[in-house]
């Protein structure tokens, strides 16, 4: 591994990105509120990544963003590289079906397995390539994404759109250095936990909540939602329930869902401190109105423990360090996206994230704070 000095996501990005609100970074393009309009969407929802709505409106910021960069130019393919085969490779193939586009998704998730470069055919009829290399998206590795979009007669030009996944791809890569993005937002937990139990706070019984309630056995009650997954560790550490008789009624079936958790709190509110008592009620209507980020302290924490861990350490720092304690910008995504964009393909950035955690307040902007792809940080990775 090398170090390939610093930059941001916006180096070649621009402000074409979106993160979970899909609020357009880059004003010049159209709002949500504007699309839904246009599209005829419910309006007070937000799309998730693996609804169809969702990719009909991703679908509609590529087409404007292509208009203000080529204006001449029609998207004909998309290539996109993520890390999770599931949530992108779905919002890949949806993307590709509303818009009618030929396509092919990189899937990354390194390992210290034998190198692995395997092509295979997604539900919606695309082509996925799965690697347990970064470096096989160049020329880093024999096998490439590169030479495999050159093989099957897939051009990048400026009929191609290229939408980079953000977090865990082209930050933290996943297997490589993701972990540091999962110790920003475990922290933020604990320090919005604790802040709000103030001395009934104890360390050992939040950490085996969380560590228990964090597996994918209890995403039916969690909805692997993290908001949701933090408020349930607030309520279980305020000792309102017994973490082992709830995660008995989970294992039960008697405890299903969140709401029906939160339902029940609601119920016996009375019960609670005061001052938890107040931050129930803003998660509470949260829920209720619909937002699936309901938990705006913990978020806003999470941004703060993000931003922290980004370009913070010595340029002279050893490849290994960075990769262990920041989160650094994968090179072999940034090499890619460079050249990619001077051979004239439009390049679009996608995140999950929650805006809470990915843009700062207006008093942190204040202060200089930028959101996550215009943090500068390390870049990391495998020359070629």
């Amino acid at each position: 591994m090398n170090v390939f000095g610093k930059s941001n996501v916006a180096e070649f990005l621009g402000d074409f990105v979106v993160y979970r609100n899909l609020i357009p970074m880059d004003d010049r393009l159209p709002s949500l509120r504007e699309l839904r309009t246009r599209l005829d969407l419910p309006s007070n929802e937000i799309p998730r990544k693996h609804e169809l709505s969702y990719a009909r409106v991703i679908v509609e910021l590529l087409r404007e963003a292509r208009r203000l960069d080529a204006p001449k130019a029609e998207i004909k393919r998309l290539v996109f590289i993520g890390d999770t085969r599931m949530s992108d490779g779905g919002a890949f193939d949806n993307i590709c079906q509303v818009a009618g586009w030929e396509g092919i998704v990189f899937i990354g998730s390194e390992n210290t397995e034998s190198f692995e470069f395997e092509s295979i055919q997604t539900p919606g009829g695309q082509s996925m390539v799965l690697s347990n290399r970064w470096s096989a998206l160049n020329e880093s590795e024999d096998y490439n994404l590169r030479r495999y979009c050159a093989v099957r007669g897939f051009p990048i030009d400026e009929s191609t759109a290229v939408i980079l996944d953000l977090d865990k791809t082209t930050l933290g890569a996943r297997g490589r250095n993701s972990h540091v993005i999962d110790q920003a937002r475990v922290e933020a937990v604990r320090q919005t936990v604790e802040s709000l139990l103030g001395e009934a706070f104890n360390l050992d019984s939040f950490l085996n909540s969380y560590n228990q309630l964090n597996q994918p056995e209890f995403h039916p009650f969690t909805a692997d939602n993290q908001d949701y997954l933090a408020y349930i560790c607030l309520i279980l550490g305020s000792g309102l329930y017994d973490s082992e008789k709830v995660i008995r009624e989970v294992r039960g079936k008697r405890l299903l869902s969140f709401r029906q958790f939160i339902d029940q709190v609601e119920t016996h509110k009375a019960q609670l401190a005061p001052s938890l008592q107040a931050i129930h009620e803003s998660i509470y209507a949260n829920v209720q109105a619909g937002d699936p980020t309901p938990f705006k302290a913990f978020r806003y924490n999470e941004y703060q423990n993000t931003v922290q861990r980004m370009g913070f350490l010595p340029d002279s720092t050893p490849p290994n360090i960075l990769l262990r304690e920041e989160i650094v910008l994968t090179h072999e995504v940034r090499a890619l996206a460079l050249d990619w964009k001077q051979e004239g393909a439009l390049l679009f950035g996608l995140s999950d994230k929650p805006d809470e955690a990915s843009i700062p307040t207006a008093e942190l902007a204040e202060k200089g704070y930028q959101p996550l792809h215009r943090t500068p940080t390390h870049v990391v990775g495998k020359p070629k």
